[in-house]
């Protein structure tokens, strides 16, 4: 994968997932989940946690400044606990002017555990922004 320079989601919180690679349609990101994630005595992580990792890696396929998520589709296949690291890889399957289609898998140890299709569109501006 030839590495690229990250242009999104600059102030994403690497503590929720750290970007490894990203290449012209894809990218890597690595979420290790820790105690402060968890949502119970057994060490489940809320999936919350898993899903913005998820999102985060589809921004970074996009790699576009004003990108937003707009709509996804999600399976969470096997749960996540404190001390998993969960590698996430996404890859484009739908381009289409402003809009994109991300497929992201994440897995531990090569068992899938998430995936999710991330429909995203390219804005002009931030999506905050007045008019």
């Amino acid at each position: 994968m030839e590495t690229q320079e990250l242009n999104t989601h600059l102030k994403f919180n690497k503590k929720f997932g750290q970007l490894i690679e990203i290449g012209e349609e894809s990218a890597k990101v690595r979420l290790e989940a820790t105690e402060d994630m968890a949502v119970d005595e057994e060490g489940l992580i809320h999936g919350g946690f898993t899903f913005g990792a998820a999102d985060f890696c589809a921004m970074a396929t996009v790699n576009d400044p004003f990108v937003v998520l707009v709509r996804s589709q999600c399976e969470f296949m096997a749960p996540v606990k404190v001390g998993d690291v969960v590698e996430f890889v996404s890859e484009v399957i739908m381009k289409e002017k402003r809009k994109e289609e991300i497929k992201v898998v994440g897995t531990i140890n090569e068992i899938k555990v998430f995936e999710g299709i991330f429909s995203c569109v390219k804005l002009d501006k931030h999506v905050l922004k007045k008019k």
